[in-house]
């Protein structure tokens, strides 16, 4: 191994920085495993005839083949330190808010959650919710208005104000 070390590392790593664009340490990392695959493999190298050079250079050219193709799959992985000093959105507040608009739904009549869901929540106009619970469009249009009022007047009796 130290043979194949003194004979083939320093033209291997010549080779190699050129594949990988100078980066020295990129193509020593390479070396290395080019050499440990030749260790591993020793069997089939004492057979073979001629020099080992041609398969070494195929190994490391595989290896520096593969790592950019990990790299091209993979997103390069950032520093998360900058996302620490962002503000997170507090969700018990949002979490508080939903509640006490749920309560304050389940004080009004069926016929004014029922219009109040259909046009606030689903986002229907006033023709589409009538055509869905199957009332007059005028009658959602009051339904809401008054609806409206109710849910104003249970939201303030709970504390929330505008």
């Amino acid at each position: 191994m130290r043979a194949l070390y003194r004979e083939h590392a320093g033209p291997l790593l010549a080779y190699v920085l050129r594949l990988v664009a100078g980066d020295r340490q990129r193509a020593e990392d390479v070396v290395q495993e080019t050499l440990i695959r030749a260790w591993k493999n020793a069997g089939q190298l004492n057979r073979a005839t001629g020099s080992v050079r041609p398969w070494l250079v195929t190994v490391a050219r595989r290896i520096v083949i593969d790592g950019h193709r990990s790299r091209q799959a993979r997103p390069q992985e950032v520093d998360p330190s900058p996302l620490e000093v962002i503000p997170a959105e507090d969700e018990i507040d949002k979490a508080l808010w939903l509640m006490t608009l749920s309560d304050a739904l389940e004080d009004l009549t069926p016929a004014h959650r029922e219009v109040l869901v259909e046009t606030y929540f689903k986002g229907r106009t006033v023709n589409e919710a009538a055509q869905t619970l199957g009332i007059p469009s005028g009658t959602v249009r009051s339904r809401v208005f008054y609806a409206l009022r109710s849910m104003k007047l249970a939201l303030e009796e709970r504390g929330v104000t505008a």
